[in-house]
């Protein structure tokens, strides 16, 4: 029997949409494409971000015929995905809160009641007492089909509470002002934001940067409490639609940061947060490739940069009276294979997060003496991260810890007694014994020889004779790691017989920076090829086999799913890609797309260069389907998703039933309700996560 005879049977007898076909041609670089599919696109798609119910009922129908088909072929999983989400949900600590962090008189904490949807925002005394409710996020969503919160940051006289809100998925934020006194809401109110705003030193108002219709943030305004939203001051306008900006503050409350930046090069401009009224100055003009981010340090700014040939990065530092680049001092020199990832400043002290060996470290250093230590760990592989502080001035800091076999754990660490705290680990109510797991760190060799560092856990008692069922996760862009971190969802796979393994490819930075330069643009092939090779090496290693693995990846990592696809269908026992990124060479030839000229430095740009067109079309998942007996295939998409576009996917399945061989099925999830993260709620998320697990354990014959 064939792979595709076997797998086929697993699903029942039904038949897929057939969607009108509708050709458009465009011609590039003396290239013509022709596109059945193309009316899929909404002619009025800015408007269906902001309103789903405007979307041309043709593509409404084809839509939802496409969830009718999905929900027919996995009507059978229907108890198996309520028992999936039961052991999802019992993982989890209903009424979890995070530890308070200290901020003058109170320490201010998120929480969930049981049952709850939405995060609750809360304060306490500083050293501990009866929590206050400033903002619980089930009440502000309750009867919206979608809702998610954005920044909530409190005023620096913590009597005010900056918050925003989605309740569309498209990522058009409103940010409202709420009095935490009275617990009502000013009349200030700021629609088409980016999520979040920081306060002046005075409490008096806020800066944020306004989306445009392509959902770019390109200007930042400030706005004054009481006034009228259309008043509001425009501190500074970004017209390279290339560049994103964002605007921070600092935790002495001294410097308003206004953060412009592509994929490789940025830009900053401060003002001071006393004075809403003055003009940006500029601190290093833009070169194309120069990296730069500011860390406040009192009289200095800590630099984390990529200059003068720095790869991995260097901490350099200038006066805040005059921190243009003639004035900046190296301070932490560059040293290749070690990637510094970020940068925290204290009064007394400065953190970095870096990488070595593709491991996460911490390093300590004593301002004063330039004294430095590490903070050590066991195991093989695991995740870190820094929460930093609220506060400047302190000797405390805050970091967070897992691995694939140990919950997430919160410290405290005194960087001057160097003494570890540990205030927090994460509860599995269901509970959860690290002994009956295994955790490796395998490397693939990849076709030019590099060594591709593959994470996998798994259940002591699964055989490693080739038999077990592999689910290979895979990102690979714009330098994002993937951290071999606690994930209690995956304990759902691996105690069914899984192998849960996360292919680090090229493209992310796992082992430098240089780990993301050889996996971008002309080198972009590499990203696919590494996961090719992961596939291989867990066969080789007797993990699994082809036929037993399903790929998952997400947004760019869905573009590696239908890369890998079309190159190597036969190594794939099935395919899950989440909000793909499928149809490339037609998005990069769009400037008037959501976030594609930014995007332009990461894959090319193929309007410009003829070189970069013939690139991304070699790969482009949607120009590259074929007649391949591909394995089945399943798409997951959100209506407004300003990142990936609907029509991606939509588009990318109609042609591969088109084209392919075998009868191996297609199926396309499209939520009608949401965007480019899905369902909103936590537990609502859980139920998409184990749609995806039940197709899994289906395509496997787990089921």
């Amino acid at each position: 029997m064939t792979r595709a005879s076997a797998l086929t049977s697993a699903f029942p007898a039904a038949n897929p949409p057939t969607p009108e076909k509708h050709p458009v041609s465009d011609t590039h670089h003396g290239i013509t494409r022709s596109d059945d599919y193309a009316w899929m696109r909404a002619d009025n798609w800015q408007a269906v971000f902001r309103d789903p119910s405007l979307l041309d009922g043709r593509i409404r129908a084809h839509l939802e015929a496409e969830n009718a088909y999905q929900a027919a072929l996995m009507a059978g999983t229907a108890d198996l995905r309520g028992k999936l989400f039961a052991e999802m949900k019992g993982r989890i600590k209903e009424d979890d809160s995070t530890v308070p962090m200290k901020d003058g008189p109170y320490a201010y904490g998120s929480s969930f009641k049981l049952g709850g949807e939405q995060p609750r925002y809360f304060r306490t005394p500083r050293d501990g007492g009866a929590e206050e409710i400033l903002l619980d996020g089930d009440a502000e969503a309750e009867g919206k089909a979608y809702f998610r919160l954005g920044g909530v940051d409190h005023s620096a006289d913590h009597r005010k509470l900056l918050w925003a809100f989605d309740d569309k998925g498209s990522e058009f934020f409103t940010l409202r002002v709420r009095d935490l006194a009275s617990a009502t809401e000013l009349a200030d109110q700021i629609p088409d934001t980016g999520g979040g705003g920081v306060w002046d030193a005075g409490d008096g108002g806020f800066f944020y940067t306004r989306l445009d219709n392509n959902h770019r943030p390109s200007k930042v305004f400030f706005h004054a409490l009481g006034d009228r939203p259309e008043n509001d001051r425009l501190i500074y306008e970004e017209t390279d639609p290339g560049f994103f900006m964002d605007v921070g503050g600092t935790r002495a409350n001294d410097w308003i940061m206004i953060g412009i930046n592509d994929h490789e090069t940025s830009e900053y401009r401060l003002l001071p947060a006393n004075d809403p009224s003055a003009e940006p100055k500029l601190v290093a003009v833009r070169e194309t490739g120069l990296q730069y981010d500011l860390e406040e340090g009192g009289d200095i700014f800590f630099i984390l940069t990529n200059a003068d040939g720095a790869k991995d990065f260097k901490i350099m530092t200038a006066p805040v009276g005059n921190p243009v680049r003639a004035n900046w001092q190296e301070l932490v020199p560059h040293e290749p294979g070690r990637l510094i990832l970020s940068v925290l400043g204290f009064k007394h002290h400065m953190v970095r997060l870096e990488r070595k060996d593709g491991l996460p470290r911490i390093v300590v250093r004593e301002r004063a003496s330039g004294e430095e230590h590490f903070i050590s760990f066991d195991e093989e592989a695991f995740s870190l991260g820094l929460s930093g502080s609220y506060e400047y001035d302190t000797d405390v800091m805050r970091f967070t810890y897992s691995s694939m076999t140990t919950p997430a754990q919160v410290f405290d660490y005194n960087m001057r007694s160097r003494e570890r705290v540990l205030l927090k680990t994460q509860e599995v109510p269901s509970g959860h014994d690290p002994e009956h797991y295994v955790t490796r760190r395998l490397m693939a060799p990849a076709a030019d020889g590099e060594l591709v560092p593959i994470s996998l856990l798994y259940h002591r008692d699964t055989p490693l004779d080739g038999s077990a069922p592999c689910l290979l996760y895979g990102y690979g862009s714009y330098g994002i790691t993937v951290p071999s971190a606690f994930n209690t969802n995956c304990l759902s796979l691996v105690d069914r017989g899984f192998v849960y393994a996360i292919a680090h490819v090229r493209g992310g930075k796992d082992k430098g920076y240089g780990w993301y330069d050889d996996g971008k643009r002309a080198k972009k092939l590499n990203t696919f090829t590494d996961f090719i090779a992961c596939a291989s090496h867990l066969v080789a290693e007797r993990y699994t086999k082809h036929d037993r693995i399903v790929a998952q990846g997400g947004s760019a990592g869905g573009m590696l799913m239908g890369a890998v696809a079309n190159m190597a269908p036969e190594h794939f026992g099935a395919i899950v890609a989440e909000v793909p990124f499928v149809d490339v060479l037609t998005t990069m030839l769009d400037a008037s797309l959501p976030l594609t000229p930014p995007e332009w430095p990461e894959w090319g740009n193929p309007i410009a260069s003829a070189a970069d067109y013939e690139t991304i079309a070699a790969y482009s998942p949607y120009d590259n389907v074929a007649g391949h007996d591909y394995p089945p295939i399943l798409a997951l998409a959100g209506l407004t998703d300003p990142r990936v576009t609907y029509w991606e996917p939509a588009k990318w399945v109609a042609r591969l039933r088109e084209r392919k061989a075998g009868g191996n099925p297609v199926l396309f999830k499209i939520n009608m309700e949401s965007g480019h993260a899905g369902a909103s709620g936590r537990f609502s998320r859980l139920e998409e996560i184990a749609y995806i697990y039940a197709y899994a354990l289906k395509v496997t014959g787990k089921a």
